[in-house]
């Protein structure tokens, strides 16, 4: 039985789970975004002792925490229990516009040179990371909430500056894809 459930499941079904939540997250009058759960750890550890913006009364989102928690056990089943030992399969093209970066395929999922340990001692990717962190933790709070937040709750619900952020979340991807990241490798 676990080896069926070890297979690559069919696209849809990550789908039809999304609307499910969506459906019920309606239902219950709450809205999904991810993000907000720093925020909640933050108002939890005591930081809205300081700052204003963590000064809510974080029970009001003990769901989101449950989210987190079967995301991150989630997670740990599928990289453990779930595990599939088989190479992962791209298409030639990807492969030659990997090694067109540096990036060597190894069947991986995770690239070494760029997931790998050694990678997160270089000086370079250490700068790489600080910067990516600050600006998605910016770019999260200046934009009202994450991509799945907006993507799909905020579309869910006809949100107009949803729209907008998402456009901005294409474009931006677009950008670092085909601008930046080559400069970057």
């Amino acid at each position: 039985m676990l080896e069926l459930i070890k297979q690559p499941w069919p696209w849809y079904t990550s789908g039809m789970a999304i609307a499910a939540i969506m459906i019920t997250l309606l239902l219950f009058g709450k809205t999904f975004g991810f993000s907000s759960n720093l925020r909640t750890i933050c108002t939890i550890m005591g930081a809205g002792k300081t700052v204003e913006f963590f000064d809510f009364d974080w029970r009001t989102k003990r769901w989101n925490l449950l989210f987190l928690s079967g995301s991150l056990l989630g997670g740990f089943l599928a990289s453990s229990l779930l595990k599939n030992d088989e190479p992962l399969q791209l298409s030639t093209a990807t492969i030659q516009d990997l090694k067109g970066l540096g990036i060597i395929f190894d069947g991986k999922l995770n690239p070494a040179q760029i997931f790998g340990w050694e990678s997160g001692t270089s000086f370079k990717n250490a700068i790489l990371l600080l910067a990516g962190g600050i600006l998605i933790g910016f770019g999260t709070r200046y934009a009202g909430g994450c991509t799945s937040g907006h993507a799909i709750s905020g579309l869910s619900n006809l949100q107009i500056p949803s729209l907008v952020a998402v456009i901005g979340f294409f474009i931006g991807g677009l950008l670092m894809t085909h601008l930046l990241l080559p400069l970057i490798f």
